[in-house]
């Protein structure tokens, strides 16, 4: 929304800068809806449909191993571990802040692989954040993130970019939304587009029938004539351990005109706050999405516990098109689809967010009213940590959401770009960029497709359509510090698995957060006027000449 972004952007005229008051405010006022929407669901989700929740699963298998006697010695190993890792990570930044007392300079921009190959946004930025997410993240997703860098900025811009002259006028800036700047953007958009809408028509799909098959269970299971065409269906009885859970999960019950009650009342509350905070967003545009996102939560709530995947933001894309194109260009309709973007996702996010630990609360025995009322307290807690935080590197980075920037925030750009297109059509994009846009589009659903296709067991191998999207705009860099991750936790396994499984995670993390803490120094230290000493800088042969000259002729 900011005007930072709207000027990388087509549309220059529809932004609102970030104010820390108005962000906490409508945060506030749109974060809790999740939480009320799916309360009354969650006995069908988590006992009647037994859904599996992987990631909520995992957690309470993990939290459960730390009450054994070998689990608690391994947890002390792998906290020394982590403490470890995260004190060089926090270090190691504080040593990288020294050489960058200007734009590009410091070891964050050493041209690793050739000054040619940094000109494209190939190199080596030592980035601790990066190479400890490479070690989390799957390798199929570092190399999917890999390929899509060698693809967009290793082939299809440079070919692009001869074009210039004749796809697009040669005096426009890179950075032009018209130049090559809109295929950077509007391709990967395709992609993600692409991607984002098979998953969605999948996981929607298998929803409702995993709901039908559930519903036509419970049919059978209640019927008491026989019937000789019917397969017979032969109830499981619970073991101890389960009928417990289910006896605590019950016990503390949510009244159901509770949750009704606060999802009202909220909502009747925002829908009076939101307009003032966007006018552009009006009051029955609200209404309308209030009436459609319970439905949408449940959908989302549902499918990640069949897939774990939660589709927010497809939803928030959603979002953006319809009330965008329902706004008009006239009516600040980029706004408003941005703006019920971020109810949207919101919502549907908290919702399978609560729904997922609820299951893990269900493995645990926690009392899922305390677990609700604990998700209340820590979802007021961000609504004003978050935005501080962001507030913080707001005021630290003047280029923050730039393409030079630490912190180049690429969907920042996507997603404006996708309410320029909703609002405004096609007629904004740049020569043949359409056409590149349906070929990628069709492929992100093909590649999806054939790794249906074929199963689990070769599908994996396949590229991951959306992670190759990702380097379209901000370059491989990022990849080349997560592939090196994956390199490390690769030799690792290969040298000890149980030792690499056990500790692999709690290494990425130190890393993770050691950087990422070491940001809020710096930060501080960016605000209270306090720079970096040196700028160690690389220079190409040409600006290495013109110093040479200026040195020989000083002396």
């Amino acid at each position: 929304m900011s005007e930072s972004v709207a000027k990388q952007s087509s549309d220059t005229n529809d932004y609102k800068n970030p104010s820390l008051g108005w962000i906490i405010g409508f945060l506030f006022v749109v974060s809790f809806l999740g939480l009320f929407s799916v309360v009354p669901l969650r006995k069908i989700m988590i006992i009647d449909f037994k859904l599996t929740y992987p990631s909520g699963t995992a957690t309470a298998h993990l939290i459960n191993s730390f009450h054994t006697p070998e689990g608690a010695k391994l947890a002390k190993k792998q906290v020394r571990t982590l403490g470890k890792f995260f004190s060089l990570s926090f270090f190691w930044g504080f040593f990288q802040w020294f050489y960058t007392a200007a734009d590009d300079c410091g070891f964050a921009n050493f041209p690793t692989l050739g000054l040619k190959a940094y000109e494209n946004k190939f190199y080596f930025d030592f980035s601790s954040t990066y190479v400890g997410v490479g070690m989390i993240c799957p390798y199929i997703v570092n190399i999917s993130v890999l390929l899509g860098g060698i693809l967009s900025w290793g082939v299809m811009w440079p070919l692009i970019e001869n074009r210039k002259g004749d796809w697009f006028d040669e005096k426009l800036k890179p950075s032009n939304m018209h130049a090559l700047q809109g295929y950077k953007v509007f391709i990967a958009i395709a992609i993600i587009l692409g991607d984002g809408l098979y998953n969605f028509v999948k996981v929607l799909t298998r929803t409702l029938s995993g709901l039908y098959n559930q519903l036509q269970e419970k049919d059978v299971a209640d019927s008491s004539l026989p019937v000789a065409d019917r397969p017979s269906y032969t109830k499981e009885e619970p073991s101890f351990d389960d009928q417990r859970r289910t006896q605590l999960f019950l016990k503390d019950q949510i009244s159901v005109w509770f949750a009704l009650g606060g999802y009202v009342a909220i909502a009747a509350i925002s829908i009076g706050t939101l307009p003032h905070i966007f006018p552009q967003l009006k009051w029955y545009y609200i209404v309308v999405i209030y009436i459609f996102a319970p439905a949408l939560a449940f959908c989302n709530a549902y499918g990640c516990g069949l897939t774990d995947w939660s589709l927010a933001s497809t939803y928030g894309k959603l979002a953006i098109f319809t009330i965008g194109a329902w706004a008009g260009a006239s009516n600040g309709g980029v706004l408003a689809g941005l703006a019920a973007c971020g109810v949207m996702m919101n919502i549907v996010s908290t919702a399978s967010d609560l729904t997922q630990d609820f299951k893990t609360g269900y493995l645990t025995l926690a009392s899922p009213r305390s677990m609700f009322f604990s998700q209340v307290i820590g979802t007021a807690m961000g609504c004003i940590i978050s935005p501080c935080v962001f507030w913080l590197f707001y005021n630290a980075y003047d280029n923050l959401g730039k393409p030079s920037s630490p912190y180049p925030a690429p969907f920042a750009v996507v997603y404006r770009n996708m309410a320029i297109l909703g609002v405004e059509g096609f007629g904004s994009l740049p020569r043949y960029c359409l056409l590149l846009c349906y070929i990628f589009f069709g492929i992100a659903i093909a590649v999806n497709l054939i790794k249906d296709f074929i199963g689990k067991d070769k599908g994996k191998y396949i590229p991951i359509p959306m992670a190759m999207a990702i380097p379209f705009y901000i370059g491989s860099y990022f990849a080349i510090d997560m592939c090196i991750g994956s390199l490390i936790l690769f030799i690792w396994t290969k040298i000890n698995k149980a030792k690499a499984e056990a500790f692999a995670p709690a290494v990425a993390s130190g890393l993770i957060c050691g950087d990422g803490i070491w940001t809020l120094p710096a930060s501080i230290l960016a605000l209270a006027g306090i720079k970096p000493p040196i700028c160690m800088k690389f220079l190409s042969g040409k600006d290495n000449a013109k110093v040479d000259g200026f040195l020989s002729s000083s002396s």
